[in-house]
């Protein structure tokens, strides 16, 4: 036994340093997901695909609860059906968009172009129309992340911090 040398506890500590600062690069912090739908099953449905796929998800079955929710939570995406009870999802949209960039994935019946047009028009990132995938849904998620973290590593324009984002083409703190 006996103490090891000061040279074999200085590398020591080299090591596990360089460990924890290669951990601190590789982790990377859970994404939360809302998801929108006044269908329970559709909302299990969403969030048992989420979860299997790494996410942490939120529920809401109504446009005004999405809201509080998103004000509190501030999901790094929503899933968000249009026809919803008390609010409905393009409200939902105009209100969340005032303060939040995070990508809208709409999930709806509503299968006309005059619906998709006002539903990509007024902030949604996506769109997919009922009956739908739910593995082509996870696939959807996993672009609109992987496309802000191109478009965040290439400016930094946007910049989050815990629950801070600082916009800076705009010089904006939410």
């Amino acid at each position: 036994g006996g103490v090891p040398p000061p040279e074999a506890i200085s590398s020591h500590q080299e090591i596990a340093s360089s460990q924890r600062t290669l951990l601190a690069m590789t982790y990377r912090v859970m994404k939360t997901i809302l998801v929108v739908d006044d269908e329970p099953k559709i909302t299990q449905l969403v969030r048992d695909y989420l979860e299997r796929a790494g996410y942490s998800v939120l529920i809401a079955h109504g446009g005004k609860k999405a809201l509080s929710t998103a004000k509190t939570e501030k999901p790094d995406a929503v899933i968000l059906d249009l026809g919803l009870p008390h609010l409905d999802g393009l409200d939902f949209t105009r209100e969340f968009r005032k303060t939040s960039n995070a990508p809208i994935i709409m999930l709806t019946a509503r299968a006309e172009e005059s619906d998709k047009l006002i539903g990509l028009e007024l902030g949604a990132d996506d769109y997919m129309t009922k009956p739908f995938s739910p593995k082509e849904l996870v696939a959807r998620v996993r672009v609109v992340f992987r496309r802000m973290e191109n478009t965040a590593s290439a400016g930094a324009e946007m910049i989050r911090v815990a629950d801070l984002t600082l916009d800076v083409p705009r010089l904006r703190v939410t």
